[in-house]
Order: structure tokens, then sequence, then C-alpha cells
């Protein structure tokens, strides 16, 4: 059995994510979006929130798994018993940065493996950077994410 991790602040979660692992649970037989706690990168939503976002939307999918995880992600895929970590790319600009972690990882544990995949043309240009911004201005992100985060975003944001 072929586990892939997905690995990233899901700051929220797009569609451009989802998009990514839809394909991702049609390539692999279990797929495991690994959530970051990254407190550095101070997120906007708890961890606890990005995770339970993630599972309530990725639900429909019976080989998708979604873990938080606070440790280097090398040691994550050691957990998970998992060489395969998938990367989205949607532009070239992506490619420099995922290039030199796909290399860090491979340094740190020689077995591990990237793969990279790019999202529909229509997702793109969706960040969690750019939906954070566009909703903390209490524009319209409904286009970008899921429902369920559009509501979890509005709700955030009223309570500023």
């Amino acid at each position: 059995m072929t586990t892939v991790v997905y690995p990233g602040t899901f700051d929220p979660i797009t569609n451009g994510h989802t998009d990514l692992v839809e394909r991702a649970s049609r390539i692999f037989d279990k797929v495991v979006l690994a959530i970051a706690a990254s407190p550095r990168k101070k997120p906007l939503l708890a961890l606890e929130q990005r995770v339970a976002l993630a599972e309530s939307i990725l639900s429909q999918y019976s080989n998708v798994e979604v873990c938080g995880f606070d440790c280097l992600l090398t040691e994550f895929l050691e957990q998970q018993q998992a060489r395969v970590i998938i990367r989205g790319l949607r532009a070239v600009s992506d490619f420099e940065y995922e290039l030199q972690l796909a290399n860090l990882n491979r340094a740190m544990s020689p077995d591990v493996e990237s793969i990279f995949l790019t999202p529909e043309e229509r997702n793109s240009y969706i960040s969690s950077t750019l939906v954070r911004e566009i909703a903390c201005l209490n524009g319209d992100v409904s286009k970008f994410v899921h429902p369920t985060v559009d509501q979890a975003l509005k709700e955030h944001f009223k309570n500023d």
C-alpha cells in the first residue's frame, strides 16, 4: 500500500488544496493531509480548527486521512510509514522553493521522494495568504474555498 503525505499549514484549506487531494486520492492508496502547527507562521486559524475544517471537507474521500503535526516532516513521514510527499506547484515561482524543500527532505531522509502536482487552471492563482487577506477585508472568498471554510472565516473576522 502506497501512502503519500500532503503537508502544509492549510490556513485555510482552499479549493486548490482540495483539487490536489482529489487527484492524489485517485493515484495513491492512502493520502494523509498533514496540517502543520507552524506556530512561527502565526496561523490565523488554530490547528484544531484547520484539522476540523479539512476533515469536514474531505470526508467524502475514503482513502484520505487528516492529521495535525508539530514535528519535522521527515519524522511525521516515519510515523505514517510513508516515503512520498506531495507538493503543489501553482506557478514557476513556486518551483525554486519547492525544489529546495524536496532536496532538504531528501538530505534528511534519503528514501523520501517528493512528487509535484499542479492544480486545475481555475485554481492556479489561489493561495491561503490571498484568501486570508481578502477575508480580512470582508471580501468574498466563496469562489476560492469550500462553503464551510467561507463561513469559518466570516465567523473569525466577525469577532475581530
